[in-house]
């Protein structure tokens, strides 16, 4: 499952000039035991062993691959960090008690025990990999479920603690860098074209959350009615007409001088500055990225800047220097890194 060392957010994958990353997530509830909201401190620890249990201890050839963490033993830089990666929802660690995650190696799967449902896994992947990454959940479901025995209806499919999640128990998404359609005012149009066609297109960080950079999440709605394969097959298809917009916007964009102006200026500040807040950055980034992808700067790659946006966002900077910077020091430690991984952009 592991390729090398790296993790996942560290790679570039297909369409990785538009196509950040893909995620597929499942919702899944144990027949054995009432949701979440109605369980007992006791009945939830029983859920935790038994979903560590049934991937560390059940025989599995991937086994080896996974850690458990209880959230309780992790501080506020390394919780934060897990959602600023991806691996779960700001829900997930609102509240640690009787929370824990299971995460693989290059932190490309994550399975959450307790959050809204017994069970939340989650398989992200870079680019656009939506079959492949849905045939992975497919395989963790059916190993966990061998062991679990998940909760579910022949009319209703699998059952969640919330009923938007009923059916199929899937919400897949995929994240898109579209700084092109954003500067065209195109955005608003497609959002609501978008949730005609049963699907959402949302911040960076899903419900809720504003948009940074241009990066937005795409997903599915609709989990009642259809199946899995289908609700892919439609996400697929609408994600790859949008990538074709953004770049056909780009190049219309990238005509006009102001445009490479606003690049370059990107590029030269990222290299020279000495401090750099998360938000700067990340509107900084956004144009490099933008740069890189049609050629206009070279000097780094996409893998270059899907690492270092990673590892430059606040609790995972923090928390790798040991949780104790404060705001003024940790712009400074973000700006010497960004100095360095961009020290050949041109």
């Amino acid at each position: 499952m592991v390729e090398n060392n790296r993790k996942w957010y560290e790679k570039a994958g297909e369409s990785a000039d538009v196509v950040i990353s893909t995620r597929v997530r499942l919702a899944r509830n144990l027949a054995a035991y009432p949701f979440p909201n109605r369980m007992t401190p006791d009945q939830k620890a029983d859920v935790e062993r038994r979903v560590r249990d049934a991937l560390l201890n059940g025989n599995s050839a991937i086994a080896s691959d996974f850690t458990y963490m209880q959230m309780d033993d992790l501080s506020n830089e390394q919780a934060v960090s897990l959602v600023e990666r991806h691996m779960v929802s700001p829900e997930f660690i609102a509240n640690s008690k009787g929370r824990g995650i299971l995460i693989s190696k290059d932190e490309s799967v994550s399975i959450m025990v307790n959050e809204e449902d017994h069970v939340r896994i989650q398989i992200l992947r870079e680019g656009l990999s939506l079959r492949e990454t849905a045939e992975m959940a497919d395989r963790i479901d059916t190993l966990l479920n061998e062991h679990l025995n998940f909760a579910f209806d022949p009319e209703l499919g699998f059952l969640t603690q919330c009923p938007t999640n009923l059916g199929t128990g899937m919400r897949a998404s995929v994240m898109l860098h579209l700084p092109a359609l954003t500067e065209s005012g195109a955005m608003g149009r497609i959002a609501s074209n978008l949730s005609k066609l049963g699907l959402v297109i949302r911040g960076t960080y899903g419900e809720g959350s504003n948009v940074t950079g241009a990066l937005y999440q795409l997903s599915n709605q609709i989990t009642l009615g259809l199946s899995e394969r289908e609700a892919v097959e439609n996400l697929q298809n609408i994600a790859t007409q949008l990538i074709q917009e953004e770049r056909k916007a780009r190049k219309a964009l990238l005509k006009n001088i102001a445009t490479q102006d606003r690049i370059g200026r990107a590029a030269g500040i990222l290299r020279g500055a000495k401090m750099l807040s998360c938000e700067e950055y990340m509107k900084l980034i956004s144009n490099v990225r933008f740069g890189l992808a049609e050629g206009v700067l070279s000097g780094a790659t996409l893998e270059d800047i899907n690492a270092l946006t990673a590892a430059v966002q606040p609790a995972t900077l923090t928390a790798a220097r040991g949780g104790s910077l404060t705001a003024a020091q940790r712009d400074i430690a973000r700006a010497d890194c960004v100095r360095a991984a961009l020290s050949h952009l041109q």
